[in-house]
């Protein structure tokens, strides 16, 4: 299954107490690079996020963006240190002793001193909050994938397409070069006949020559390279995960043949097929390098 790196996907879990919503979103890139977002309270979780995600995805620029809504009423607690307060009230006993004036402290003015009486956040149930957390993001990344399958399924089959055009090419090729002996030895003879005027034609010499050009544009290790570069882009198109680094392989080398038919070729219509076939193949590239 050929997966694009570019997607999108998004999820909302409520469970009538807090409200995660999670968004990932991807491009390509050579490598995985994941980028997370999330609420200071969420912080201790990353990790895990990161270890979920590299389940499901092998490459691409990934951006994570997580929202936390508390939804309870009341998310503190007021808590009493009562310790605290015994040790005022022993310390103005204390005063009023020392200095024989009547200790007249109320609890209200107890109250009022620092940290007697403070506001807490309730503890957060770590293990049931991940819960919540895991299916968000869990159903968010296979949202994801499901967009990178469908482009991916859209370059697969643009791509199939072209690589039948390469062969139409490449077919070509194969056949116009026996064609292109066979008018090279005919223009050859002609030009020799004109040369010797009626003379004695040396017909081992002529096949000498004729053999000397074939070898030196013979593309038949070339063609039967492309061909077999061509079947296994095919075979590497059908197979399930992480095919963008060999498909990115596979497409230098075919170029690499395209390149040595357009160096070797002297006929217009060689030349012509096998630029085409340069730009076919540039185009795949192009669409390679948004494969996983």
């Amino acid at each position: 299954m050929v997966k694009s790196m570019t997607g999108f996907g998004r999820c909302e879990w409520n469970d009538g107490q807090r409200k995660i919503t999670v968004e990932i979103k991807s491009v390509n890139h050579r490598f995985l690079d994941m980028m997370i977002k999330v609420p200071k309270k969420l912080n201790f979780f990353e990790a895990n996020i990161r270890t979920l995600l590299k389940k499901y995805i092998q490459r691409g620029k990934v951006d994570v963006f997580i929202l936390y809504e508390d939804l309870t009423e009341n998310t503190n607690v007021l808590k009493y240190n009562q310790e605290l307060a015994k040790e005022y009230w022993l310390y103005f006993e204390k005063m009023a002793n020392q200095f024989r004036i009547v200790n007249n402290i109320t609890i209200a003015d107890l109250a009022k001193f620092p940290e007697i009486f403070t506001m807490e956040e309730q503890g957060i149930d770590e293990e049931s909050l991940w819960n919540l957390l895991e299916r968000a993001v869990t159903e968010a990344v296979q949202k994801l994938i499901e967009t990178r399958k469908a482009e991916g399924e859209n370059l697969r089959q643009d791509m199939l397409a072209k690589l039948d055009g390469m062969l139409a090419h490449v077919d070509y090729i194969e056949r116009r070069f026996p064609e292109l002996i066979a008018e090279y030895r005919i223009n050859l003879k002609n030009k020799v006949k004109e040369l010797l005027d009626g003379a004695q034609l040396d017909d081992a010499r002529i096949v000498t020559e004729v053999t000397i050009y074939a070898d030196k544009i013979c593309v038949d290790e070339e063609v039967v390279r492309l061909k077999s570069h061509i079947q296994n882009v095919k075979a590497i198109l059908s197979e399930q995960e992480g095919v963008g680094r060999k498909l990115d392989f596979m497409a230098q080398e075919m170029n690499r043949e395209a390149n040595t038919i357009l160096s070797k070729s002297n006929d217009m219509e060689i030349t012509n097929r096998a630029i085409e076939l340069k730009t076919e193949i540039e185009k795949i590239r192009e669409q390679i390098q948004n494969i996983e």
